[in-house]
């Protein structure tokens, strides 16, 4: 037996093989239940339930940051530590896909190595997928397949804008670090080919978006086909990062403005 093979758990007999296989797919179910897993199958219970509602979808509405009362610190401080506890699954993943003399981070490249190009290839893909997105989202709420989203409760509150921020932080490292990073590592150690990844995460990140409607569901299936591709090709998550996380403030923060300049597509209850 070569060095490879004593080191390898994907090599030798099948019986290792098919072990190592099942601890795999034991792994990704634990990941995925205790993160976006979790999330995905209540996003799809809360389409189906708002399907089977009376009201029309389009005249329905959620929230993406529930809002906290500035005068009541307690309720602020939960916010915060909910936040905080939510970063926990990103670190289980990165914790999973270390191995010892490898990165975890240069390994699915989320690392300030190149950053300047990461910026920049974010903020192209911002232009990529963020404006289309908004479009499909427009289009959606006239057409009314899409749940009003009420993407912030911004006002002039001290810990709004903070809050906001982590937020978005959050989703672009929970979305893209989980479905990209730790998933296209799991399933090519499975055997799948790059497309079937590419088409099932991306089908899983759109699933984690159902609640919102139809038009959210598919832009976000969308998003994760061209996320999915640019990660095959360029074997980095950080351009997805910061494409995400901007692509979240752009609309925690710029929602507002968006609901007063066209109140009928944007603002609640129109």
């Amino acid at each position: 037996m070569t060095d490879t093979q004593a080191t390898d758990p994907l090599s030798g007999p099948p019986d290792r093989l098919r072990a190592s296989h099942t601890r795999i797919w034991w792994e990704i179910g634990i990941v995925l239940a205790l993160s976006v897993g979790r999330s995905a199958v209540y996003s799809v219970l809360a389409l189906i339930q708002a399907l089977t509602r009376e009201q029309a979808l389009g005249d329905q509405s959620t929230s993406l940051n529930p809002g906290a009362s500035a005068v009541e610190f307690w309720d602020v401080l939960y916010q915060f530590v909910a936040q905080f506890f939510a970063f926990v699954p990103i670190a289980l993943v990165i914790y999973l896909l270390w191995e010892p003399g490898v990165s975890a981070f240069r390994r699915i490249g989320l690392d300030f190595r190149v950053f300047g190009k990461d910026l920049g290839a974010g903020i192209l893909l911002v232009l990529v997928i963020g404006v289309p997105g908004l479009g499909l989202y427009a289009a959606g709420r006239a057409l009314g397949i899409t749940v009003q989203v009420d993407a912030s409760p911004l006002d002039s509150s001290w810990w709004t804008i903070p809050l906001l921020l982590l937020a978005a932080l959050r989703a672009g490292l929970t979305e893209e670090v989980i479905f990209i990073g730790y998933l296209f590592d799991r399933l090519r150690r499975l055997g799948w080919g790059t497309w079937t990844i590419i088409l099932s995460t991306a089908a899983l990140r759109g699933s984690y978006h159902a609640y919102q409607g139809w038009g959210p569901l598919f832009g976000n299936f969308a998003m994760g086909v061209v996320f999915g591709w640019v990660y095959h090709r360029w074997g980095r998550v950080m351009p997805l990062v910061i494409a995400h996380t901007l692509i979240d403030v752009i609309a925690f923060i710029g929602y507002p403005l968006a609901a007063a300049w066209w109140p009928g597509v944007f603002a609640a209850g129109a």
